[in-house]
């Protein structure tokens, strides 16, 4: 069963809102008319009757309450900042399993929560960003991945080498890898340092591994995407390209990592740049 949060939070705020204004505009005015009538009939002297008068009821008082609260978080998580979690190591060795992201949600334009509609235009997604998007296959699911290739680029990948417009994407050896925790198993791996553009990032291969080769043709308004584990990534090879309707945001920094096969808190983690 998948929770669709965005579309429960824009109803609590519509709803919290709604009777935010109709105490307002209707319900408070009406209190304060009975507290009015209650003094002027010559109860004042007591002074609970007319207190009673003007509290609001509890639905009301919750309401009131939380609306600030609900719309301030849609706002935030909308158009500015969406946190994640990473479930699998298909970003190894740049973001692990357990780590709590932040998303730039204005990066590549700002759009209506639900409706998903671009409303304003800011900017494109180049190559190198790491990115959240809605998975073409099914969009309640959210997958994040690397940007490797551009509207019109064709990218091909042979011999655990990407190709952009037939050109090798620079690579060089950064030794073995050594996972920890919920990555261990990728131990052993040869970890590479590879150049897209002006991004330079650490991928990691596994020479023996028969992996998926192809070329392919990257579409007007689409993305190729692939996992920085290559031999352990469900991505652009598998799947096609994402769509730039699909796109959520950038990944700029990772706040928290929490990994229980590694004890808990990565300390060292915390504030980590996404690059």
């Amino acid at each position: 069963m998948n929770f669709d949060f965005p579309a429960l939070l824009v109803g609590a705020t519509f709803f919290t809102g709604l009777v935010w204004l109709m105490d307002a505009l209707f319900l408070a005015p009406s209190r304060r008319r009975k507290a009015a009538a209650l003094v002027q009939a010559g109860t004042a002297e007591d002074a609970e009757p007319v207190i009673k008068a003007l509290k609001e009821s509890t639905w009301v008082e919750y309401c009131k309450s939380f609306f600030p609260v609900i719309l301030a978080v849609l706002l935030l998580r909308s158009f500015l900042v969406e946190p994640f979690r990473i479930p699998s190591g298909s970003m190894m060795p740049t973001l692990l399993v357990g780590d709590f992201i932040l998303v730039n949600k204005f990066a590549y334009g700002i759009r209506l929560p639900v409706l998903n509609r671009k409303v304003v235009e800011i900017d494109k997604p180049e190559r190198g960003d790491v990115v959240v998007f809605r998975y073409p296959k099914n969009p309640s699911v959210d997958y994040i991945k690397r940007v490797v290739g551009l509207p019109g680029d064709k990218i091909g990948y042979y011999n655990k080498i990407l190709y952009i417009n037939d050109e090798p994407a620079g690579q060089m050896p950064a030794g073995v890898y050594i996972g920890k925790g919920s990555g261990v198993s990728m131990s052993g791996a040869s970890e590479r340092r590879e150049q897209l553009g002006d991004v330079q990032h650490d991928i990691l291969v596994m020479p023996r591994t028969p992996g998926l080769e192809g070329e392919y043709v990257v579409g007007e308004d689409e993305y190729f995407v692939m996992g920085d584990n290559r031999d352990n990534s469900n991505d652009s090879r598998y799947w096609g390209t994402v769509p730039e309707a699909n796109l959520v945001g950038k990944a700029f920094r990772v706040w928290m990592n929490w990994d229980g096969a590694n004890g808990g808190v990565d300390w060292d983690r915390l504030g980590m740049e996404i690059n």
